[in-house]
């Protein structure tokens, strides 16, 4: 495994790296560490009807957080000779989608090259939600979606389901790889019923899935998903909160539809739609495949949407009562003079991470597809109580008139050859940002000192956040300062999130490597020397194939899947 070596200097040099402090909206006086997230996360699963160290969702809850309870977390195992590997189960053979656990049950998408059903063998191709028994690792059923005919526009060859689901009591929502909304039965056909109102299955096979109700958002909303439908619903309440991909076309010129929903609350009980939104509208720039956030600010509730067009946006779950949606407010998350060049060669980029809520606050990382590659990024710690258009700058015409929302442009906002020009806004909710403002500042900055686009998304405890990027840095910073403590160089690309349990941190890589960190700020114990290199101070464990999904825990078992295995890892009882 390589590593860069890293010198005291030029940790004590992360300092430089461009972190713009702006308001703050917590208390100064708070003791640091004093909000425990995992006690948040698991006072709302509490409410749900699944077990009490279950992680039912993306995140775990709908704040996303990745902090789950654990207790006795492995941080060696070896999965050739089996040591404190639980079991392991087949997949297909891309996996995405991020583990989720409920009710003695794993959940995993991913594509069918496990050819786990007799009807569908592996040489045809399909989404497939799998899920397993959690006691062995056997599989007790697969909802199967077959590719949609108009190809990969719409339905990437072998991508699989690239989301995760929410699970709660016998149900189970998640979004197909065809575009549409599925609630399915948690006990399949082993409880020798075919529940309703859908029943046409076509077999009642036990290893197949039962399917409750399907919402096509193709169909019914007019959407035109870009290479593939992804988002990992979440709830509040009765209401189910999804992002549709609404997306631009083939070659990348123009969205097919845009009139059609990006946001959507549901009746999670019937599908009934009960309010949408359109925002990114013509200013889609790539796809939309970020997953919805809920939280409760001020009093108020919010329901936290990522746009396709590189903002954030916050409704009223309720909506306007009218079939629309009702705004509180949005932030561009990126520099206004940034621009939008087809194959990720510019500096504008979309959300494919997921916003996360922390002590009041929402932190967000912008990327781009994995495969347009590396690039300049920003990270956003951002006040939520704040209302109307809180980015931290405003664009004006050359006649000195703010230019309108809905007149953005979709590739670049602001530009000065036209002598347009980028005022603050006083009402900009930005607490810090983190990275380089302008590419020349970028390109003058070390490597190390870079903050680069990201698929990841933020996790954060005892007020330090992690996060990866897509050039493979795994950056530590105080979560509200935005201070940066220390970065580690994974040396490989890095589409996953990080897990925090117990006082250790997980991140996994293309490479396969998951490294493991002590929870702490300082460099000296997050890493270790070895032979002249700086490594994980508590190690890294290759898993034999590519890891882009994010590890979680639950009931003390540790899981990860890499591209084509489900690992369970637990270590034995003291």
């Amino acid at each position: 495994m390589m590593n860069r070596t890293l010198s005291m200097s030029a940790w004590l040099g992360l300092a430089a790296l461009m972190v713009v402090p702006l308001t703050v909206a917590q208390d100064k006086a708070k003791k640091p560490g004093a909000y425990d997230p995992t006690a948040v996360a698991m006072a709302e699963i509490a409410t749900l009807k699944v077990g009490k160290l279950d992680w039912p969702q993306w995140g775990g809850s709908s704040g996303r957080n990745n902090t789950p309870q654990g207790v006795n977390i492995p941080v060696t195992w070896d999965i050739e000779s089996g040591k404190n590997v639980k079991w392991q189960s087949n997949l297909g053979s891309q996996t995405y989608g991020n583990p989720v656990a409920a009710n003695g049950k794993i959940y995993v998408g991913t594509n069918n090259g496990g050819g786990h059903i007799k009807r569908y063998p592996a040489t045809v191709d399909l989404g497939c939600m799998l899920c397993f028994d959690a006691t062995n690792g056997k599989l007790l059923w697969q909802h199967s979606n077959p590719k949609l005919t108009t190809g990969r526009v719409h339905d990437w060859p072998l991508q699989g389901i690239c989301d995760s689901p929410y699970v709660d009591g016998k149900r189970v929502w998640y979004v197909t790889s065809r575009g549409t909304v599925a609630c399915l039965d948690t006990e399949g056909f082993y409880d020798g019923k075919n529940n309703g109102p859908y029943t046409a299955e076509p077999n009642e096979n036990k290893d197949e899935a039962d399917v409750i109700w399907s919402f096509d958002m193709m169909k019914e909303l007019g959407v035109s998903q870009h290479n593939m439908c992804s988002c990992s619903v979440t709830c509040a309440g009765e209401v189910l909160f999804v992002n549709t991909s609404n997306g631009v076309s083939f070659e990348h010129l123009g969205i097919p539809a845009p009139k059609a929903a990006s946001f959507v609350a549901m009746d999670r009980n019937t599908g009934k739609v009960l309010w949408t939104d359109r925002s990114p509208a013509t200013a889609i720039l790539h796809g939309q495949w970020s997953s919805p956030t809920y939280g409760v600010f001020g009093g108020q509730p919010q329901v936290v949407f990522a746009g396709g067009d590189g903002w954030v946006y916050s409704f009223d779950p309720k909506g306007d009562g009218k079939g629309g949606a009702k705004l509180l407010w949005r932030f561009d998350a990126n520099p206004k003079e940034a621009k939008w060049i087809l194959g990720g060669r510019g500096t504008r980029n979309n959300i494919i991470a997921t916003p996360v809520v922390y002590d009041g606050m929402v932190y967000v990382a912008v990327g781009q597809d994995p495969e347009h590659g590396e690039g300049m990024g920003h990270l956003w710690a951002i006040d939520p109580t704040k209302r109307g258009d809180t980015s931290p700058t405003k664009a004006y015409d050359k006649a000195g008139k703010e230019i309108p929302f809905e007149k953005r442009r979709r590739l670049q906002n602001v530009i000065a050859k036209e002598m347009e020009t980028i005022k603050p806004n006083p009402n900009h909710a930005d607490i810090w940002h983190y990275g380089q403002m302008t590419e020349e500042k970028y390109n003058a900055t070390d490597f190390e000192q870079q903050m680069h686009r990201s698929c990841g998304t933020v996790a954060i405890k005892n007020d330090l956040l992690y996060i990866a990027d897509f050039s493979g840095l795994f950056h530590c910073l105080d979560a509200r300062t935005g201070k940066p403590h220390w970065t580690y160089d994974m040396f490989a690309a890095s589409w996953a999130s990080p897990l925090i349990v117990e006082d250790k941190v997980y991140i996994g890589d293309e490479d396969g490597d998951v490294a493991i960190f002590p929870l702490t700020a300082d460099p000296k114990k997050a890493l270790k020397d070895v032979n002249g290199e700086l490594e994980p101070a508590l190690g890294v464990i290759n898993m034999g194939n590519s890891v882009y999904s994010t590890p979680i825990v639950a009931n003390n078992v540790l899981y990860i899947a890499n591209k084509s295995t489900l690992f369970a890892i637990k270590a034995p009882a003291k």
